[in-house]
This record gives C-alpha cells, structure tokens and sequence, in this order.
C-alpha cells in the first residue's frame, strides 16, 4: 500500500498534467490554467495559508510571478512544483501561528522533534490502514 505521500506526489503530477494538456497540447501551464487548477482544487487550501488582506487572484498571481523563473509567461512541471513549494511553506509557517511568507528555511524551529499538535494530514489512507 502507498503512504501518504506517495500519494500526494502521484496526485501532484496527475493534477499537473489534467491542467496542462487542456489548451494547448504543450505540458506547460499559462496563467489562466494555473489559476483554474488552484481554484478548482486547492481554493479551500489556499484561504488558509495566503496572507491577510490579499485575494485569491492576486495571491495567485504572485505565486505564478515568483514561479515563473524564465519568464515566459507559463509554467513547465519544475516551475509549478515551486509554486507547490511555497504555498506549502506558508501553510507550515500558518500552522505554527506565523504569517511570514516565502521566506523559506531558517524560521526559527527545529524540525527533529515532535511538536506536540496534529497539523491534520490523515487522509485515511496512511501507513498500516
């Protein structure tokens, strides 16, 4: 049986190529496809991990900006895991009660102990069931 983050990578590649093949046929993602792939399948996600005062789109919009390394206006599979990256990051420094965006490692924590609180990641379907 998978673990849990088997299946999370496996789902991140299939959401990619779902988004990236709509229009064209180029396994990239523009701008818009990126949009509709978050607001379609992480919205609920990405409320809980972007800044105060910021909107869905404009959160977007920085994270495809920041991704976008080469920028040419769409993402390539290494570039949309950027994205993932980020908003992962921010969603781990909101667990933790910190607001601080994209500022990567180094926020303060060690990560080798047990924080004493579930962050909610039981997809029931983990190790064991």
């Amino acid at each position: 049986m998978k673990t849990d983050l088997e299946l999370a990578l496996e789902c991140a590649i299939n959401i990619y190529h779902q988004y990236a093949i709509k229009n064209p046929i180029d396994d990239y993602l523009d701008k818009s496809e990126f949009s509709q792939l978050l607001k379609e399948t992480a919205k609920p996600f990405l409320h809980n991990t972007m800044p105060p005062n910021v909107s869905v789109d404009e959160y977007i919009s920085n994270l495809f900006a920041k991704a976008d390394s080469n920028h040419d206006g769409r993402l390539k599979f290494t570039e949309f895991l950027t994205t993932l990256n980020l908003v992962v990051i921010d969603a781990h420094n909101r667990s933790h009660g910190r607001h601080d965006h994209h500022h990567g490692a180094g926020h303060g924590h060690d990560h080798g102990h047990d924080h004493g609180h579930d962050h909610g990641h039981d997809h029931g379907h983990g190790p064991g069931k």
